[in-house]
């Protein structure tokens, strides 16, 4: 384009300011999932068009991470980390993200045009696989997640996990860029080019239509969720106690509408081993009376280990718990990860625990969905700014695992989602005292392709990012 070689430092800033603008919007606290698909368009056309590759690489760099301003905010302000916790990784996050850019001009630039379109894609997906085992994110940052109400698209990850979907949402954009560069050199490669992408957007929407539109099971259990974001955290033993007797009494008011089971948020308060003579009680016998089972997430003192654990009430039957796996640090740090799963006993179908940062990970979920279940049970402690981000992680675990989601989020979200990611009842928990909600929630597990073979789409990625890489060595310069 003439305005980029006549005036590349303002079209630099130009394509800087835009694409910034669009991932704040697209890839946000709120993300608004039409526009990730167009997000990064400026900056790769300006990396095709640009003569000088540094202007390239800045831009890329310098759009990821100043669009990362909002996550400075929630993790500094709102949470109170270091800004290391910020500034780290999404400066590692946005020199990653120039080379991949780069490795696409190049390729483009040699004349390698398919290996251009398909490098970037493959590069981020091998990136957010690699970032997936970090223990402060785990796959919290994938881009994915901008897509859980894009339903047909959501479904790509019952085939491949969230990679999949991100290896989409790059690939429209590089296809885009690439035939913007093309089509004045070479219109017939410009025109399969974007009737390739075309075709493999159009394959993975029409399967996502196709697995909505599949029946699922009519058998259902009526599942309550239940919170109060008027007591955060139950310090002291007697305020614990009178949190612990709200709780059951709300409870008792569900399950007498019929909920067979009930979910409270993680961590209410503080119970000592010396305080479960006291608290559990409480809330077995509302188990017993009505015969639903009940779930409330509290921070287990056993000296000398602390565990963030969700107790579940059983009617008739001894008290069972869950320990969480994956812990939010630097807050809780000094809590004693779980390694088991837990189903709960006498229940009509395979029903698992999990609790709020676990769903960040692929594990225990994927566990779960190898195990069968036809519902996860998630109590989750969000922060008001992000119920719409983190509080919807949980669902992509569901769609990848083949199972319903129940979320109990303090500060943030009472949500229940079905196996494909549809949201069958939601409400804010800061709406009253006590917020609550009922839903028929359908029994049914989907044996999904990411059940049975894993993160094997992001090997194909590392497979397709190598071949990429020995096209651009095999390629002279000349081309």
């Amino acid at each position: 384009m003439v305005f980029v070689h006549k005036r590349p430092i303002l079209a630099a800033t130009f394509t800087v300011l835009t694409t910034t603008a669009l991932l704040l919007v697209g890839n946000g606290m709120n993300p608004v999932w039409p526009v990730m698909w167009i997000a990064f368009i400026p900056v790769l056309v300006l990396a095709a068009e640009t003569t000088s590759w540094r202007i390239a690489a800045a831009a890329a760099a310098l759009s990821i991470f100043l669009s990362s301003f909002t996550m400075l905010y929630y993790l500094y302000f709102v949470l109170g980390a270091p800004l290391r916790a910020w500034l780290i990784p999404f400066s590692i996050a946005s020199l990653l993200f120039a080379a991949g850019v780069l490795l696409f001009r190049v390729l483009l630039h040699r004349g390698a045009v398919f290996s251009a379109v398909i490098a970037l894609p493959a590069f981020w997906s091998v990136v957010e696989y690699l970032a997936s085992f970090a223990p402060t994110n785990g796959t919290a940052g994938s881009l994915a997640y901008t897509q859980e109400h894009f339903l047909p698209i959501l479904q790509v990850a019952s085939l491949t996990g969230p990679w999949g979907i991100s290896f989409l949402l790059l690939l429209f954009p590089t296809a885009i860029a690439t035939a913007l560069y093309l089509h004045r050199r070479s219109l017939p490669h410009a025109t399969l080019i974007t009737g390739s992408t075309f075709a493999i957007l159009a394959a993975a929407i029409i399967f996502g239509a196709i697995r909505l539109a599949t029946p699922t099971s009519k058998q259902t259990i009526k599942v309550g969720l239940l919170d109060t974001d008027t007591v955060v955290f139950a310090q002291q033993p007697t305020e614990m106690q009178a949190l612990a007797q709200s709780y059951a009494d709300h409870a008792e008011s569900l399950a007498r509408q019929g909920a067979t089971i009930i979910v409270m948020p993680e961590k209410t308060g503080l119970l000592l081993s010396s305080n479960t003579q006291t608290i559990d009680p409480i809330l077995q016998s509302v188990a017993n009376r009505t015969g639903a089972t009940l779930i409330l997430g509290v921070l287990h003192v056993v000296a000398p280990d602390s565990f963030n654990e969700a107790r579940i009430y059983t009617p008739n039957q001894p008290i069972t718990t869950y320990d969480k796996q994956h812990m939010l640090p630097p807050f809780e740090s000094d809590l004693k990860p779980g390694t088991a799963l837990t189903l709960l006993s006498n229940s009509p179908a395979p029903i698992g625990v999990a609790i709020c940062k676990d769903m960040d990970f692929i594990y225990p979920a994927l566990d779960y969905g190898r195990a069968g279940i036809d519902l996860l049970l998630d109590p989750a402690w969000d922060f008001n700014i992000d119920r719409a981000w983190h509080g919807h992680i949980a669902i992509m675990r569901g769609v990848e695992g083949g199972y319903a989601i129940a979320h109990a989020a303090k500060s943030g979200f009472l949500t229940v989602t079905d196996d494909r990611g549809r949201i069958l009842g939601e409400t804010r928990t800061n709406t009253a005292p006590f917020a609550s909600l009922l839903v028929d929630v359908p029994l049914h597990h989907d044996r999904t392709l990411f059940d049975r073979y894993g993160a094997w789409f992001p090997r194909l990625a590392a497979l397709l990012l190598l071949a990429a890489v020995i096209r651009l060595w095999s390629t002279p310069r000349s081309a």
